[in-house]
Protein backbone atom coordinates (compact mmCIF):
# COMPACT_ATOMS: atom_id res chain seq x y z
CA UNK A 1 0.00 0.00 0.00
CA UNK A 2 2.76 2.46 0.94
CA UNK A 3 4.58 1.73 -2.33
CA UNK A 4 1.38 2.42 -4.29
CA UNK A 5 0.89 5.74 -2.48
CA UNK A 6 4.48 6.80 -3.12
CA UNK A 7 4.19 5.98 -6.82
CA UNK A 8 0.85 7.72 -7.29
CA UNK A 9 0.96 10.53 -4.71
CA UNK A 10 1.48 13.33 -7.24
CA UNK A 11 -1.20 12.02 -9.59
CA UNK A 12 -3.74 11.64 -6.77
CA UNK A 13 -3.08 15.05 -5.28
CA UNK A 14 -3.10 16.89 -8.61
CA UNK A 15 -6.21 15.04 -9.73
CA UNK A 16 -8.16 16.08 -6.65
CA UNK A 17 -6.72 19.61 -6.72
CA UNK A 18 -7.74 20.36 -10.30
CA UNK A 19 -11.03 18.50 -9.91
CA UNK A 20 -12.09 20.57 -6.87
CA UNK A 21 -10.71 23.78 -8.42
CA UNK A 22 -12.79 23.28 -11.56
CA UNK A 23 -15.92 22.25 -9.65
CA UNK A 24 -15.71 25.17 -7.19
CA UNK A 25 -14.91 27.72 -9.93
CA UNK A 26 -17.90 26.52 -11.93
CA UNK A 27 -20.23 26.57 -8.93
CA UNK A 28 -19.23 30.07 -7.82
CA UNK A 29 -19.71 31.36 -11.37
CA UNK A 30 -23.25 29.93 -11.41
CA UNK A 31 -24.28 30.83 -7.85
CA UNK A 32 -22.02 33.65 -6.59
CA UNK A 33 -22.31 34.93 -3.01
CA UNK A 34 -20.78 38.37 -3.64
CA UNK A 35 -20.05 40.70 -6.54
CA UNK A 36 -16.39 40.60 -7.50
CA UNK A 37 -14.26 43.70 -6.90
CA UNK A 38 -11.75 42.69 -9.58
CA UNK A 39 -12.12 40.32 -12.50
CA UNK A 40 -10.63 36.84 -12.48
CA UNK A 41 -8.28 37.97 -15.26
CA UNK A 42 -6.69 40.52 -12.90
CA UNK A 43 -6.41 38.23 -9.86
CA UNK A 44 -6.02 34.66 -11.03
CA UNK A 45 -2.62 35.02 -12.77
CA UNK A 46 -1.07 36.08 -9.45
CA UNK A 47 -3.00 33.63 -7.28
CA UNK A 48 -2.36 30.64 -9.54
CA UNK A 49 1.19 31.79 -10.24
CA UNK A 50 2.05 31.63 -6.54
CA UNK A 51 0.57 28.11 -6.39
CA UNK A 52 2.92 26.97 -9.17
CA UNK A 53 5.88 28.67 -7.49
CA UNK A 54 5.07 27.06 -4.14
CA UNK A 55 4.79 23.61 -5.71
CA UNK A 56 8.16 23.93 -7.42
CA UNK A 57 9.94 25.29 -4.35
CA UNK A 58 8.41 22.63 -2.09
CA UNK A 59 9.68 19.83 -4.32
CA UNK A 60 13.08 21.47 -4.75
CA UNK A 61 13.86 22.45 -1.14
CA UNK A 62 11.91 19.73 0.70
CA UNK A 63 11.91 16.88 -1.81
CA UNK A 64 10.82 14.31 0.79
CA UNK A 65 7.06 14.77 0.52
CA UNK A 66 5.02 14.29 3.70
CA UNK A 67 3.80 10.91 2.42
CA UNK A 68 7.37 9.66 1.86
CA UNK A 69 8.33 11.00 5.29
CA UNK A 70 5.44 9.07 6.88
CA UNK A 71 6.77 5.88 5.27
CA UNK A 72 10.24 6.64 6.66
CA UNK A 73 8.78 7.20 10.14
CA UNK A 74 7.02 3.82 9.95
CA UNK A 75 10.26 2.11 8.89
CA UNK A 76 12.19 3.72 11.75
CA UNK A 77 9.41 3.23 14.31
CA UNK A 78 9.05 6.94 15.02
CA UNK A 79 5.89 8.40 16.53
CA UNK A 80 2.96 7.43 18.70
CA UNK A 81 1.13 5.12 16.30
CA UNK A 82 4.36 3.29 15.46
CA UNK A 83 4.97 2.59 19.15
CA UNK A 84 1.47 2.04 20.54
CA UNK A 85 -0.53 -0.74 18.93
CA UNK A 86 -3.60 0.91 17.38
CA UNK A 87 -5.81 -0.77 14.73
CA UNK A 88 -5.08 0.57 11.25
CA UNK A 89 -8.47 2.26 10.63
CA UNK A 90 -8.37 3.94 14.06
CA UNK A 91 -4.81 5.19 13.48
CA UNK A 92 -5.86 6.61 10.11
CA UNK A 93 -8.94 8.42 11.44
CA UNK A 94 -7.19 9.74 14.57
CA UNK A 95 -4.21 10.93 12.52
CA UNK A 96 -6.43 12.89 10.11
CA UNK A 97 -8.30 14.51 13.02
CA UNK A 98 -5.13 15.37 14.96
CA UNK A 99 -3.36 16.73 11.89
CA UNK A 100 -6.37 19.00 11.36
CA UNK A 101 -6.03 20.17 14.97
CA UNK A 102 -2.37 20.97 14.37
CA UNK A 103 -3.28 23.02 11.29
CA UNK A 104 -5.80 24.97 13.39
CA UNK A 105 -3.15 25.68 16.05
CA UNK A 106 -0.63 26.66 13.38
CA UNK A 107 -3.17 29.06 11.88
CA UNK A 108 -3.69 30.70 15.27
CA UNK A 109 0.09 30.97 15.66
CA UNK A 110 0.68 32.74 12.33
CA UNK A 111 -1.89 35.34 13.35
CA UNK A 112 -0.42 35.82 16.82
CA UNK A 113 3.30 36.14 15.98
CA UNK A 114 4.01 39.43 14.14
CA UNK A 115 6.82 38.03 11.97
CA UNK A 116 4.67 35.08 10.87
CA UNK A 117 1.67 37.36 10.31
CA UNK A 118 3.75 39.31 7.78
CA UNK A 119 3.99 36.10 5.74
CA UNK A 120 0.42 34.97 6.31
CA UNK A 121 -1.16 38.30 5.45
CA UNK A 122 -0.41 37.61 1.76
CA UNK A 123 -3.36 35.22 2.03
CA UNK A 124 -5.53 37.93 3.62
CA UNK A 125 -4.48 40.69 1.20
CA UNK A 126 -6.71 39.27 -1.54
CA UNK A 127 -9.44 41.89 -1.97
CA UNK A 128 -11.86 39.31 -3.36
CA UNK A 129 -12.71 35.90 -1.96
CA UNK A 130 -12.90 32.92 -4.27
CA UNK A 131 -11.56 29.41 -4.81
CA UNK A 132 -8.05 30.64 -5.69
CA UNK A 133 -7.77 32.54 -2.39
CA UNK A 134 -7.67 29.14 -0.68
CA UNK A 135 -4.33 28.34 -2.32
CA UNK A 136 -2.73 31.81 -2.12
CA UNK A 137 0.11 31.66 0.43
CA UNK A 138 3.59 33.14 0.50
CA UNK A 139 6.31 30.58 -0.40
CA UNK A 140 8.10 31.09 2.93
CA UNK A 141 4.88 30.26 4.79
CA UNK A 142 4.44 27.13 2.67
CA UNK A 143 7.99 25.97 3.50
CA UNK A 144 7.43 26.70 7.19
CA UNK A 145 4.16 24.77 7.09
CA UNK A 146 5.84 21.79 5.39
CA UNK A 147 8.54 21.67 8.04
CA UNK A 148 6.02 21.84 10.88
CA UNK A 149 3.82 19.23 9.21
CA UNK A 150 6.71 16.78 9.01
CA UNK A 151 7.46 17.25 12.71
CA UNK A 152 3.81 16.50 13.51
CA UNK A 153 3.88 13.41 11.30
CA UNK A 154 6.97 12.20 13.16
CA UNK A 155 5.34 12.91 16.53
CA UNK A 156 2.16 11.03 15.63
CA UNK A 157 3.69 8.28 13.53
CA UNK A 158 0.80 8.99 11.15
CA UNK A 159 0.32 6.28 8.51
CA UNK A 160 1.12 7.28 4.93
CA UNK A 161 -2.50 6.68 3.92
CA UNK A 162 -3.64 9.10 6.64
CA UNK A 163 -1.17 11.77 5.53
CA UNK A 164 -2.28 11.53 1.90
CA UNK A 165 -5.95 11.56 2.96
CA UNK A 166 -5.33 14.63 5.10
CA UNK A 167 -3.42 16.44 2.34
CA UNK A 168 -6.23 15.85 -0.16
CA UNK A 169 -8.94 16.84 2.35
CA UNK A 170 -7.08 19.98 3.42
CA UNK A 171 -6.60 21.19 -0.16
CA UNK A 172 -10.16 20.32 -1.13
CA UNK A 173 -11.82 21.93 1.90
CA UNK A 174 -9.60 25.04 1.68
CA UNK A 175 -10.73 25.64 -1.90
CA UNK A 176 -14.36 24.83 -1.04
CA UNK A 177 -14.58 27.14 1.97
CA UNK A 178 -12.92 30.00 0.09
CA UNK A 179 -15.33 29.71 -2.85
CA UNK A 180 -17.51 32.70 -3.67
CA UNK A 181 -20.45 30.35 -3.42
CA UNK A 182 -23.97 30.93 -2.14
CA UNK A 183 -25.27 27.90 -0.23
CA UNK A 184 -28.89 27.55 0.95
CA UNK A 185 -29.11 28.57 4.62
CA UNK A 186 -30.29 25.14 5.75
CA UNK A 187 -27.42 23.42 3.93
CA UNK A 188 -24.90 25.87 5.37
CA UNK A 189 -26.17 25.28 8.92
CA UNK A 190 -26.08 21.51 8.45
CA UNK A 191 -22.57 21.45 6.98
CA UNK A 192 -21.25 23.69 9.77
CA UNK A 193 -21.84 20.90 12.26
CA UNK A 194 -18.78 19.21 10.73
CA UNK A 195 -17.15 21.19 7.92
CA UNK A 196 -16.10 24.82 7.49
CA UNK A 197 -18.36 26.46 4.90
CA UNK A 198 -17.66 29.49 2.68
CA UNK A 199 -19.89 31.75 4.79
CA UNK A 200 -18.18 30.60 7.99
CA UNK A 201 -14.62 31.13 6.79
CA UNK A 202 -15.36 34.36 4.91
CA UNK A 203 -15.77 36.04 8.32
CA UNK A 204 -12.07 35.33 8.91
CA UNK A 205 -11.17 37.49 5.87
CA UNK A 206 -12.76 40.63 7.31
CA UNK A 207 -10.33 43.49 8.12
CA UNK A 208 -11.96 43.89 11.56
CA UNK A 209 -9.49 42.33 14.07
CA UNK A 210 -12.19 40.58 16.12
CA UNK A 211 -13.37 38.85 12.94
CA UNK A 212 -9.94 38.26 11.41
CA UNK A 213 -8.99 36.49 14.63
CA UNK A 214 -11.89 34.06 14.51
CA UNK A 215 -12.90 31.00 12.46
CA UNK A 216 -9.35 29.68 12.04
CA UNK A 217 -10.41 26.19 10.97
CA UNK A 218 -9.84 25.00 7.41
CA UNK A 219 -11.61 21.64 7.50
CA UNK A 220 -13.37 20.71 10.76
CA UNK A 221 -15.46 23.25 12.67
CA UNK A 222 -14.86 21.57 16.02
CA UNK A 223 -11.71 23.45 16.99
CA UNK A 224 -13.16 26.95 16.68
CA UNK A 225 -16.14 25.91 18.78
CA UNK A 226 -13.97 24.13 21.36
CA UNK A 227 -11.44 26.94 21.77
CA UNK A 228 -13.93 29.81 21.62
CA UNK A 229 -12.84 31.31 18.28
CA UNK A 230 -16.10 30.62 16.45
CA UNK A 231 -18.07 33.56 15.02
CA UNK A 232 -21.27 32.73 13.15
CA UNK A 233 -21.66 35.79 10.90
CA UNK A 234 -19.80 39.02 10.01
CA UNK A 235 -21.05 42.23 11.62
CA UNK A 236 -21.52 43.91 8.21
CA UNK A 237 -23.25 40.96 6.51
CA UNK A 238 -21.74 38.80 3.77
CA UNK A 239 -22.80 40.97 0.83
CA UNK A 240 -21.62 44.27 2.32
CA UNK A 241 -18.55 43.20 4.30
CA UNK A 242 -15.10 44.30 3.19
CA UNK A 243 -12.55 41.67 2.18
CA UNK A 244 -8.80 42.14 2.39
CA UNK A 245 -6.36 44.41 4.24
CA UNK A 246 -6.42 48.20 4.17
CA UNK A 247 -2.73 48.57 3.30
CA UNK A 248 -2.91 46.41 0.17
CA UNK A 249 -6.02 47.49 -1.73
CA UNK A 250 -4.43 48.81 -4.89
CA UNK A 251 -5.15 46.38 -7.78
CA UNK A 252 -1.40 46.14 -8.43
CA UNK A 253 -1.07 44.27 -5.11
CA UNK A 254 -2.70 41.26 -6.76
CA UNK A 255 0.32 40.77 -9.04
CA UNK A 256 2.69 37.94 -8.20
CA UNK A 257 5.73 40.21 -7.79
CA UNK A 258 3.84 42.44 -5.34
CA UNK A 259 2.56 39.46 -3.34
CA UNK A 260 6.09 38.15 -2.91
CA UNK A 261 7.28 41.46 -1.41
CA UNK A 262 4.24 42.16 0.81
CA UNK A 263 5.84 40.72 3.99
CA UNK A 264 8.52 43.40 3.83
CA UNK A 265 6.14 46.31 3.26
CA UNK A 266 3.80 47.92 5.77
CA UNK A 267 3.46 47.30 9.50
CA UNK A 268 3.05 43.99 11.28
CA UNK A 269 -0.17 44.80 13.11
CA UNK A 270 -3.08 42.36 12.81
Amino acid sequence: MDEFLLRNETTLRLGFFFGVLLAAATAEALVPRRTRRLSRWKRWPGNLGIVVLNSLLGRLLLPMAPIAFAVLCAERGWGLFNVVAVPGPAALILSVILLDLFIYLQHVMVHAVPLLWRLHRVHHADTDYDVTTGARFHPLEILLSLGLKMSWIALLGAPAAAVLTFEILLNATAMFNHANLRLPDNLDRGLRLLLVTPDMHRVHHSPHPHETNSNFGFSLTWWDRLFGTYRAQPDDGHAAMTIGLDGFRDPSEQRLDRMLTQPWRGGAEN
